[in-house]
Order: structure tokens, then C-alpha cells, then sequence
């Protein structure tokens, strides 16, 4: 659906505000996850580390610290070349460290391999460790773009969590956006949202932007409204009131629409030139003419809307329908000049008409007939035609209304073909009047 598409595109830079990772690799650093574990927790009793066995992984922490990691990485691999002297918890911790190297090193694949190992573990090692490890491999799988991975990983973690924040949820929500499963994405961020609210800390806007759009590519469109109400109330912004008068749109609700268009601009969040020219061409439909030549007006005022052919029309015809005609007439008179069809020159010959400025109007009348590109020819040479007549000028409006009836023939416009000829009869009738008036005298 276009509609769909326009949204997509339109909230397409606030979902790629959400972060891919927030990479908290174990080894270097406890992520964050870990803190959700210290409460209501069994210790577990692991294997003791041995103090040359801390004496070497210091070693290996010092060329870290020193930003020297290919020294780390020999100093833990000449361990692992020893590594049947190690218990479960020390292979545990020398991997551990092995996998933030790589990590570090942005060498995602083995920093894989090794946090793997540290798992595989099991009772051996750490709680804190363990579910630390199980963050970072759902992260690195799915930078790794191994989605189900990620996945296994993270529900693994939720297992092993006590009280788990809104992030993990939210970070599922994301691999099931790149798989294409919008239905499970928008499950698990509904979850994060609500485990936030629950907690009474901050929703933040990429959560809401995503979310909306997964609903939007199922489309269930009063969810994506219901949505984006939220986020122009605590994140207001111009893409989502645009976004949002244009489901709006979509469904039928025009004078929603147009409500959600004017509290933008009133508000001043219609920046752009398309803003500003749907809004005045929805005022249009709704019958609000000089409203929408008041927006109109400002917009090329201040410089938003370009001064083209094309919106001076749409601002004369907003002011014509209002009648305000002194004001329409000179819009049209610079919408003519700036055109290359004479379509302007036609509507301003009928105003000056209307307006009695029959000069005027047979100047607008000739240049609409040299510019072309008219919907109707011969309704040109009427009132050009019909001007020259009140202007007194009898056989200039007779050959008006001589192309008019040929124009009208070539055409087959039986009914306009009628009209000239009707005036033509009448023009040689009034010229034959006046020169028996004149004969007489």
C-alpha cells in the first residue's frame, strides 16, 4: 500500500535510532545484565583458582591494560597449551578473557568460539560469568547475523535471570525485526514497553517508533495511530504528526486529518514545502478556501514554499473561491508569467471579466491563445471574444467568435459551436443596426 510505504519511509530514520548492541562483552567488564542477578540467588560452589593461575591471567590483564593484545593472546594461549593442569572454572575464566581479546579485536567469529567454551563450563563457573557470557554470545550472533542463535541465547538468559529489565525484550524484538517476523518483534517489544511502565522508568521514543512500525507492516492501523498519539504527546515531532494525518487520511478520517495537519502547523512543526501545500489542498476539500490561502500565503512568504507556477495557481484559485478577487487577480497575473501553458492566462481572462477590466481581459484572453496548451480552445475565444464586445470593439470580437465556431467544429462541440454563432448573428445584426442608425442621421 502507498500509504504504508509513505509511513515507512517517513518513520524511517526514528527506528534506525534504535541501537543494534549495546555491546557489554564479558571478560572486560560485568555487563549489565549481571546486576539482575544479585538478589534471591543460589551461589553456586565452583572450582578455586589457583594462584598461578591468577598470576598468569593478571599477566595477560596487564598486556590488555596496555592495549598490547596480541600479548594477552599469546600469554592465554600458552595456558591453554597447559590447559589439562586447569579446572572447569579456570578454562572458564582463561576463554572468558581470550573472547574479550577478540571482541576487542573486532574479530566477532572467535570471540564467539571462545565465550562458547566458557558456557560449555557449566556449574564450573560463576553465575555472574555465566549470564554474562549468555548476553554477550546473543549479541555477537547477532551482530554475526545469526538470528535464531541470538535468540537461543537470550531466552537462555531470561532463564537464568531473576527480575530482567525491558532491554532484553526489546533486544529481541530487534532480531526478530531483521528476521521479517514483525509478529514475535512487536510481542517482545509490547513486553519491554510494558516491564518499563511497570517500573515506572522511561519508555523511550525508538521503542515506540519501532513498535509502530512493526504494527504498520501488519498493518493494523488504529495501533499505529494509537501509537503515534504517544509519541507526538512525549516526543513531539514534525515526521510523526505528518505520519500520523496521513493513516488518518488513509482510513477515511479527513477531518481527524485535517485536525492533526493544523494542530502541527499551529504548532509549527510543518517545515517543508509538502506540509504546507497538503494542508492548504486538504482546506481546499473541506470547502475553508481563504484558510488555505492564509496558509498558502505564509508558506511562500517565508520562503517555504517556492514560488512556482503551480502553487500561485493553487494560492489564486484559494483566494478566487474566498472572493477576494483583488487579491486572486495579481497571484494569477505572476502564476502567467512564470507558466508554460496558458491554462493561468485562461482563469485570469475570466476574472478580469468578472471585474469588468475588459483590456485586461482580452490581453489574458491573447496570451492563453499564444501560450496553448488550453483544456478547451474555444471557451478562450468566447470570452475573449465577449471582452472585445464590451470594449466596443465589434469586429475584433465577431473574429474571436469566428474561431471560436471553427474551433468548435473541428472539435465536434456542438453546444459551443451554437454559442459563437448565436454571438456572430448578433454581432452582424448590432453593426447593421448602427449603420442604418448612422444612415438615418
Amino acid at each position: 500500500m502507498k500509504a504504508s510505504l509513505r509511513f515507512a519511509a517517513a518513520l524511517a530514520a526514528a527506528l534506525f535510532l534504535v541501537p543494534a548492541l549495546e555491546l557489554a562483552p564479558a571478560g572486560g567488564h560485568q555487563a549489565w545484565a549481571e546486576e539482575e542477578q544479585q538478589d534471591n540467588r543460589k551461589m553456586r560452589r565452583v572450582p578455586s583458582m589457583s594462584e598461578a593461575t591468577f598470576k598468569k591471567l593478571a599477566e595477560a590483564q596487564e598486556f590488555i591494560d596496555a592495549k598490547d593484545l596480541d600479548g594477552a593472546i599469546r600469554v592465554l594461549n600458552g595456558m591453554l597449551d597447559r590447559s589439562r593442569r586447569y579446572n572447569g572454572n579456570e578454562i572458564g575464566q582463561i576463554h572468558n578473557m581470550l573472547g574479550f581479546v577478540y571482541f576487542s579485536k573486532e574479530d566477532y567469529g572467535r570471540a564467539i568460539s571462545h565465550y562458547e567454551v566458557v558456557i560449555r563450563q557449566g556449574e564450573d563457573i560463576p553465575e555472574g560469568l555465566e549470564t554474562t557470557t549468555l548476553y554477550t554470545l546473543a549479541q555477537l550472533n547477532f551482530v554475526y547475523e545469526r538470528y535464531s542463535e541470538a535468540l537461543r541465547y537470550m531466552r537462555l538468559w531470561l532463564s537464568k535471570a531473576n527480575n530482567p529489565g525491558p532491554e532484553p525484550h526489546i533486544f529481541m524484538g530487534q532480531v526478530y525485526y531483521q528476521m521479517e517476523d514483525y509478529v514475535n518483534a512487536a510481542t517482545q517489544i509490547e513486553k519491554g514497553i510494558a516491564i518499563a511502565q511497570g517500573r515506572g522508568t522511561a519508555v523511550k521514543e525508538n521503542w515506540w517508533a519501532l513498535l509502530s512500525f512493526l504494527y504498520s507492516e501488519q498493518e493494523r492501523w488504529p495501533k499505529v495511530m494509537e501509537i503515534l498519539e504517544i509519541l507526538i504527546q512525549e516526543f513531539p515531532k514534525r515526521a510523526y504528526w505528518v505520519s500520523l494525518a496521513g493513516i488518518q487520511g488513509q482510513q477515511g478520517l479527513e477531518k481527524e486529518q485535517i485536525y492533526t495537519m493544523m494542530a502541527a502547523y499551529d504548532a509549527g512543526f510543518l517545515t517543508m514545502q509538502s506540509d504546507i501545500v497538503t494542508l492548504a489542498g486538504l482546506l481546499m476539500q473541506e470547502e475553508a478556501p481563504i484558510r488555505a490561502a492564509q496558509v498558502l500565503q505564509k508558506g511562500i512568504d517565508d520562503k517555504i514554499v517556492e514560488r512556482t507556477d503551480r502553487h500561485l495557481r493553487s494560492l489564486g484559485q484559494a483566494y478566487q473561491l474566498s472572493q477576494e478577487v483583488d487579491k486572486a487577480i495579481p497571484v494569477f497575473e505572476d502564476a502567467g508569467k512564470l507558466s508554460e501553458d496558458g491554462r493561468i492566462y485562461e482563469n485570469l481572462a475570466q476574472l478580469y471579466m468578472e471585474d469588468d477590466k475588459f483590456d485586461k481581459c482580452v490581453d489574458a484572453a491573447s496570451n492563453a491563445l499564444k501560450k496553448g496548451g488550453l483544456r478547451k480552445v474555444q471557451s478562450v475565444y468566447i470570452v475573449r471574444g465577449m471582452c472585445e464586445y464590451n470594449r466596443d470593439g465589434l469586429s475584433r470580437a465577431k473574429e474571436s467568435f469566428v474561431s471560436c465556431r471553427n474551433e468548435s467544429r473541428r472539435v465536434r462541440d456542438q453546444g459551443n459551436q451554437r454559442i459563437c454563432q448565436s454571438w456572430i448573428t448578433y454581432i452582424d445584426r448590432e453593426v447593421a443596426r448602427r449603420r442604418a442608425i448612422a444612415r438615418a442621421i
